[in-house]
């Protein structure tokens, strides 16, 4: 009986220490995200969105708002694009997480930062919000 509880709890641990934590997983989704966009790789991005996600920025002093589904159509299977992005930060509680992403665009001269929200939907996270900025390189 001491050998059968001894192997219960190694198999427990063991299935405890594979399981990728939040963050872990946080992390995977926003790479979705970076990798795909900068990839060609629509079914990527679509990894790390909900399907209700919006995207909001400001232009000319007014709100815009872009549709998830619309965004992805901006990306072709393949076509890459120059731009690199870097995790900065990822807050998490519960199942609830906010992330910060930075994405260079070298050739256009910019530095886009991506402020994004993320929910724990049915055991996957997801981003539901993108907010955005730019700053122009000098």
């Amino acid at each position: 009986m001491k050998h059968l509880f001894i192997l219960v709890v190694a198999l427990f641990s063991s299935t405890i220490s594979f399981a990728q934590s939040d963050k872990e997983q946080i992390t995977e989704t926003l790479l979705h995200y970076i990798e795909g966009t900068a990839d060609g790789s629509p079914e990527r991005i679509k990894k790390a969105f909900h399907k209700d996600l919006n995207l909001y920025s400001i232009a000319n002093d007014t709100l815009s708002i872009t549709s998830g589904k619309k965004y992805i159509g901006y990306f072709k299977e393949g076509e890459k694009r120059n731009r690199i992005g870097k995790i900065i930060s990822i807050d998490v509680v519960n199942n609830a997480a906010m992330a910060k992403v930075e994405i260079d665009f070298p050739k256009g001269k910019r530095l886009y930062t991506d402020y994004m929200m993320l929910l724990k939907v049915k055991g996957e996270w997801k981003i539901i919000h993108k907010s955005y900025t730019f700053v122009p390189y000098k």
